[in-house]
């Protein structure tokens, strides 16, 4: 398993960018209201070309195909599993062997019904009892998307019990504005 990560979202060249990625990807860039979300979505595919290149040598576009619930492969490559995410201040990429998830989060305020709705009683402890609340519940909320997109579900209504035996990679960046796990 390997992890790209950039923060490089307002120094590329966007018009140039969106020549460079398939025409599915620049389609799904293109939805985005606003230029950041723009950037943030070719910047992740641009990390998942960096680490196909690196990985397997593999110079073409990917294209993907998706699973019922919205979950992305690579057509034509059953056997490379990766996955996406983006928050204002990065974009993330991980590839594997297996299937694997990732999710970063913005370091954030939160409201305590979201807690009280996605946390159990032991995470809801952890957040209460921690120095800092907000980077407490941003690191377990990134574990649980990550295991959701790991298993492929999307977020489900019942994420007080996502978390499970899953192995987690968790990474707190040094300025803490940003979190995030991956799960495999």
């Amino acid at each position: 398993m390997k992890i790209w990560v950039s923060e490089d979202i307002w120094t590329f060249d966007l018009e140039a960018a969106l020549g460079e990625i398939s025409a599915q990807r620049r389609e799904q860039a293109l939805r985005f209201r606003h230029e950041q979300g723009q950037r943030l979505c070719v910047l992740a595919y641009q990390l998942l070309k960096q680490g196909l290149l690196e990985t397997y040598g593999i110079t073409e576009n990917p294209i993907f195909e998706y699973n019922e619930h919205g979950k992305p492969s690579i057509v034509g490559h059953p056997d490379i599993f990766f996955n996406l995410s983006h928050c204002k201040e990065a974009a993330v990429c991980v590839i594997s062997d297996h299937p694997v998830g990732i999710d970063v989060e913005s370091i954030r305020e939160y409201k305590e019904s979201l807690v009280r709705y996605t946390m159990n009683d032991d995470e809801v402890q952890q957040i209460e009892s921690s120095e800092n609340p907000a980077s407490t519940f941003i690191r377990l909320w990134t574990m649980k998307e990550a295991t959701m997109k790991l298993i492929g579900t999307g977020i489900s209504n019942d994420m007080k019990n996502v978390i499970d035996t899953a192995t987690y990679q968790y990474t707190s960046v040094d300025r803490q504005q940003y979190i995030y796990t991956v799960c495999e």
